[in-house]
């Protein structure tokens, strides 16, 4: 131990860390390592790409929400009260996800319903009914749809619809079992032109 007190490398007491004692210019005000630092940058919090998803989104439902206004006859720089703030856009927007309605059909029935009544409707539940009505003629016609088209019978295919349909099997190179090919489907392809005797005959059909 120097005469002094003080600790010195070869005495072993108190730290040392190894640098100056004063900060050089090549270094900053502290020589020693902060081990709180975390040099790794951290992840946001939120994706920027979900961020801009959602302000899409809104933007999309913000032209929407001002469509049905308009088709309502309303003035979005007037509306009364029961047409301001969330709860009115949170009651259209379960148009859309708990009744399936597009924006759209939302708007059509808004348009119908002020041809049947003179004064826009008090906030939204007052359409409830409207729309409900639209899913139901939409289920409906959906319904009626399929039924038509079970109940329309397959048109069968005629010689010349057979015709054209092997002709055009056989010039593609494809394989055709000579047996598919009848007396009657031949002369027909012969007769329209199709194909020629020789083409059929190479393809084994006589």
């Amino acid at each position: 131990m120097a005469l002094g007190g003080d600790p010195t490398p070869e005495s072993g007491h108190g730290a040392i860390s190894g640098f100056l004692a004063k900060p050089s210019p090549d270094f900053a005000q502290s020589h020693l390592r902060n081990p709180e630092i975390n040099l790794v940058r951290e992840p946001l919090s939120k994706p920027v790409k979900e961020e801009e998803d959602a302000q899409a989104r809104d933007a999309d439902f913000d032209r929407f929400f001002a469509e049905l206004l308009t088709a309502l006859g309303l003035d979005a720089a007037a509306l009364p009260g029961w047409w301001q703030g969330g709860p009115p856009r949170l009651h259209v927007q379960r148009w859309r996800e708990k009744l399936g309605l597009s924006a759209d059909e939302i708007v059509s029935v808004a348009l119908a319903s002020r041809q049947e009544h003179p004064e826009p409707p008090d906030g939204p539940k007052a359409l409830d009914r409207a729309m409900q009505r639209a899913v139901q003629r939409k289920t409906q016609g959906r319904a009626e749809k399929n039924r038509k088209a079970k109940a329309e019978p397959v048109k069968p295919a005629t010689i010349i619809d057979l015709a054209v349909y092997y002709a055009d099997f056989l010039n593609s190179g494809r394989y055709v079992p000579a047996s598919s090919i009848k007396n009657t489907l031949r002369d027909e392809m012969l007769g329209r032109g199709l194909v020629t005797p020789e083409f059929l005959r190479q393809r084994g059909i006589r």
